[in-house]
């Protein structure tokens, strides 16, 4: 526009200089002047084409492919960042910190395509700015699982994953490794690593070949006069999580946090002023560990403020240390749900720095009005993202779970969702997909949402990402009868016991709703009446009662493949199949579930359960349900949920207990 604009500001100057041209006495004075115009044109033609060349190159760069195979070794170096200058004897340093988003650089879930109010980092950078004004010096920090969900793995092909463009387009000072960074292929985190502008941290990720960091163990700040150290930390269990898929933690160790971290404070004594933890860590171990964000306040009080992530909890609170001491903690939930805001007030007396007071908040972002050039910015990543998840690939003839909450019959769980309460056409749908490429005698598939379903019309690709979240690969394992059934009943303690006048089924709130699998090619019962551990009652596999010693073939998904390693239930070597060494990408679970559809129901499904499992042990008939039932679906008894929100129903209402 502006070169056609030019072309006819440039003719109406000739125009001009032909009609003067008729006084010969000013045509030396004219011929100059034209001369001159045309210079001045052909300059701004230049600099506006290379403007316009720049705007063209900007998505180009967003675009661009890995250059190929590259090192899956990093060798990070430790430069001090400065941040604002010495001179006052009181400083507030400020701290902004998202976790957890899964993808979500946009304020939108692709599995369902809609946009999410509570999301994405086009809001939070919104909030990121108005700290920066706040404090110029201020630290962003991103505490990790940032690569993962969301379609995000369509752009793994690129140079740098466009949230990791992301973090340097809001200029992220740190990013913290999370356990989902390593979903993928070695190289492709060492790649976005290394295209960081900013510190990589996690002081736990050793190389076993000399004992090396893997990545920074924490970054130092100088702000306005204040020596500020930042330690990140990563959950140790990444090994058994990334089971089946070696080769994306390959060369590297993981280590207990506490020791760790122990280790690292001693290190850094003397050379810091104010200590602050960027962990991937929820507030309490998992499976032995001792790395738990409350545990760590209280056995190293050294720390002034920690940021935990991983738990997708939303909580911002002080801990009680051993010595009488207080550490604020706090999580800023997942997806972008908020900004966690730390603020550190220091005053220098006898030339030591003393922290004068704490405090953090959750700012969220809810009604926070995305940040619109940073959408322009990355406009690329939603249309691609969109495009993708409203590919039609087949057809669905009826709802597969016609009531998704169990006692309201509506859409959305608010009661017990349907799916973990009976066997379902949709669980068995995931179930026939898997046993078909393991060729496996049994399945097993959690419900990793309460309120999944698929619904009558075209089935495309975001429902498969909605009926299967995670981008889990498929593994088929050699399991001795006596493993199957203490699989089965290490799952089957997601119910809590059932007790007399118990009008509701409720869930263990300490497990979480994916660790509960329900099976396929063998016939069960649940008995809740009994204690975990003594639960699976009346297995039959093809009419035969199960033989202890007897090898069965058994379909998992990788996650759950680590989880019975750990277990003790599993080994290497019992793999007999793995989908991700066979067909790479094509192997997750998600696009065996669209390949199967085409291949084999030729893209019409059908809803199809065989109700081979039920829950017994609860008597549905105690007087008064009814009544109780109504009172639920009116809302006025409400079924508790976890304190996280994460876990529904997590306390039976019982009959007993409302007449007290």
């Amino acid at each position: 526009a502006f070169n056609m604009a030019s072309a006819g500001f440039f003719g109406s100057v000739c125009c001009l200089v032909k009609f003067l041209l008729g006084d010969f006495k000013m045509k030396k004075r004219i011929l100059r002047f034209a001369a001159l115009m045309a210079v001045v044109f052909s300059l701004i033609s230049c600099v506006e084409t290379k403007s316009a060349a720049k705007n063209r190159e900007q998505p180009a760069v967003r675009t661009a492919k890995a250059r190929g195979k590259q090192s899956d070794e990093v060798k990070l170096t430790h430069t001090l960042i400065q941040k604002g200058q010495a001179g006052s004897d009181e400083v507030t340093l400020s701290f902004g910190v998202t976790g957890d988003v899964h993808g979500r650089l946009y304020a939108y879930d692709y599995a369902v395509c809609e946009p999410a109010a509570g999301a994405g980092f086009v809001k939070t950078y919104v909030l990121a700015q108005e700290l920066r004004k706040e404090n110029p010096n201020a630290v962003l920090i991103d505490v990790g699982d940032t690569v993962q969900d969301n379609s995000a793995e369509l752009f793994n092909d690129l140079e740098t994953h466009p949230m990791i463009q992301a973090l340097n387009y809001m200029n992220y000072d740190v990013w913290v490794l999370g356990n989902h960074e390593f979903n993928f292929e070695k190289e492709f985190l060492t790649r976005n690593i290394r295209n960081f502008n900013g510190a990589v941290l996690s002081a736990n990720i050793k190389n076993t070949k000399d004992g090396s960091d893997f990545v920074l163990p924490y970054q130092l700040f100088n702000i306005e006069g204040v020596r500020v150290a930042v330690v990140g930390l990563v959950p140790p269990h990444i090994p058994m999580w990334e089971a089946s898929s070696p080769s994306h933690f390959k060369g590297l160790e993981f280590l207990d946090p506490i020791t760790v971290l122990r280790e690292t404070v001693d290190s850094l004594k003397g050379k810091y002023d104010v200590l602050v933890g960027a962990f991937h860590l929820g507030r309490n171990g998992e499976y032995g560990s001792t790395g738990g964000v409350i545990e760590i306040a209280k056995q190293i009080p050294e720390f002034d403020l920690i940021f935990g992530g991983h738990e997708h909890a939303r909580y911002a609170n002080e801990v009680d240390g051993q010595n009488g001491d207080k550490t604020w903690i706090i999580e800023p939930g997942c997806y972008g749900w908020a900004l966690a805001v730390g603020e550190i007030k220091v005053k220098k007396q006898n030339n030591t720095w003393k922290v004068v007071s704490v405090k953090a908040e959750n700012r969220e972002t809810a009604k926070v009005v995305p940040d619109t050039v940073m959408e322009k910015e990355f406009e690329f990543v939603h249309d691609t993202s969109v495009a993708d998840a409203n590919e039609i690939v087949g057809k669905v003839t009826e709802d597969f779970v016609p009531r998704v909450d169990y006692i309201t019959g509506e859409e959305k769980v608010t009661t017990m969702p349907t799916i973990q309460l009976e066997d379902s056409a949709l669980i068995d749908l995931i179930n026939d997909v898997q046993l078909y490429y393991t060729k496996a005698d049994i399945s097993s598939a959690a419900a990793f949402r309460s309120d999944m379903n698929l619904k009558k019309g075209d089935f495309k690709k975001k429902d498969v990402a909605f009926i299967y979240k995670y981008s889990n690969t498929l593994m088929g394992i050699n399991m001795t009868g006596e493993n199957l059934l203490k699989y089965m009943e290490w799952s089957a303690s997601y119910y809590n016991t059932a007790k007399k006048g118990d009008v509701t089924i409720s869930f263990n709130p300490n497990v979480r709703s994916y660790n509960y699998d329900m099976f396929e090619g063998i016939d069960y019962d649940i008995d809740i009446s009994q204690k975990a551990g003594s639960r699976i009652k009346n297995v039959k596999i093809k009419g035969q009662s199960i033989d202890p010693t007897k090898l069965y073939k058994v379909a998992v998904n990788n996650y759950r493949f680590g989880t019975l390693q750990s277990l003790k239930l599993a080994t290497p070597q019992d793999v007999y199949f793995d989908s991700y060494e066979a067909m790479q990408d094509a192997g997750r679970i998600r696009a065996l579930i669209g390949k199967y559809v085409k291949d084999v129901d030729k893209g019409v499904i059908s809803p199809k359960v065989n109700n081979n499992w039920k829950i017994i042990g609860f008597d549905p008939d105690v007087e008064g349900r009814d009544k109780i039932l109504d009172e639920i679906r009116a809302g006025t008894i409400k079924i508790p949920a976890s304190a996280d929100g994460r876990t529904p129903n997590v306390k039976s209402i019982n009959i007993y207990e409302l007449n007290n």
